[in-house]
C-alpha cells in the first residue's frame, strides 16, 4: 500500500459565475483556467506537490508533506488575483483514488459546486507525520514508444491527437479499475500517474492491455518518494533509461 494525500481542488460556484449577468466569452474563461492552473502548479509545486487539470473547474493535486496552513494560503493567494474562490478537500488513503474518493465526498458534504454560499471550503487533514514514509508516493511516467516517427511525423495532427488521447483514456481506465490508480495526460505524448503499490508485472500487463486494445505503444518508469516532486523525477530518471535500452519498464532504484 501507498499512502497517498491528495487534495481536490474545485472552483466555487464555476458555473452559474461564467453565464452572470450574462454568458462570458469562452477565450476569457480558457484563459481564466490556464493561469488559474499554471498558478496552482506552481503555488504547490513549490511545496512538493503535483496538480493535473482534470477538468480545469475540477483539479487534482498530489500533496504529501503539504500542511492545512500551506493549503489555506494558496486559497488566500488565489482568492486576491482572481475573480474566483477554491475549494480545497484533502483526504489521505491506502491507493490514490481511496484518497481522492475521500475528499470528493468530504466536498460534496459541504454543499454543491454551484451552491452561491458554499465558498472556500477547507476540510480534511494530512497524512500524519508519523506515519510518513520515504516511499509513501509512487509516480509512473509513461510515454508513447517512437511517437514522433509513428505519428507526428507521418500522418496530420488531429489523427496524431487521437491516437495519443486514446491510449491516454485506456490506460487512465485501466489503472483506475485494475489498481486503484490515478492517470493524468500532462502533454504532448506523457502520461503521469499516481499509482498504489505497483510491481513490475502489472506495469507490464497495463502496457500489454492499452496495446491489445487501442495499439498503442507505451513505456514507463517509475520513482518512489516522500513527496509527489521527488518520485516525479524519480519516475522522469528511469523513463530516460527506457529510452536508453529499449525496456518497456523501469524502477529508478536509489
Amino acid at each position: 500500500m501507498t499512502n497517498t494525500q491528495v487534495t481536490l481542488i474545485q472552483i466555487d460556484n464555476y458555473g452559474p459565475w461564467t453565464v452572470t449577468p450574462e454568458p462570458r466569452r469562452e477565450v476569457d474563461l480558457q484563459t481564466l483556467q490556464s493561469r488559474l492552473y499554471a498558478d496552482l502548479s506552481q503555488l504547490f509545486g513549490n511545496r512538493d506537490g503535483y496538480v493535473f487539470f482534470s477538468r480545469f473547474d475540477n483539479m487534482i493535486a498530489v500533496t504529501n508533506g503539504i500542511g492545512m496552513d500551506a493549503h489555506a494560503l494558496v486559497q488566500e493567494s488565489v482568492a486576491n488575483r482572481y475573480p474566483v474562490t477554491l475549494s480545497l478537500s484533502v483526504a489521505t488513503g491506502g491507493t490514490p483514488a481511496a484518497a481522492l474518493d475521500t475528499a470528493s465526498t468530504q466536498l460534496q458534504d459541504a454543499g454543491s459546486a454551484q451552491a452561491k454560499d458554499r465558498r472556500e471550503i477547507l476540510r480534511g487533514e494530512p497524512v500524519a507525520e508519523d506515519r510518513r514514509t520515504a516511499e509513501d508516493v509512487q509516480v509512473a511516467h509513461f510515454d508513447v514508444n517512437d511517437a514522433t516517427e509513428k505519428y507526428t511525423d507521418r500522418i496530420g495532427a488531429f489523427d496524431t491527437f487521437i491516437h495519443i488521447e486514446q491510449g491516454y483514456a485506456e490506460l487512465m481506465r485501466y489503472l483506475r479499475e485494475a489498481h486503484d490508480s490515478l492517470a493524468f495526460f500532462v502533454g504532448g505524448d506523457n502520461i503521469i500517474a499516481v499509482c498504489s503499490s505497483l510491481d513490475e508485472t502489472a506495469y507490464h500487463d497495463a502496457i500489454a492491455h492499452v496495446r491489445e486494445v487501442v495499439d498503442v505503444d507505451l513505456k514507463v518508469g517509475v520513482g518512489r518518494a516522500r513527496t509527489a516532486q521527488p518520485a516525479g523525477m524519480a519516475a522522469k530518471h528511469a523513463l530516460e533509461v527506457c529510452r536508453h535500452d529499449g525496456r518497456d519498464v523501469v524502477f529508478d532504484e536509489p
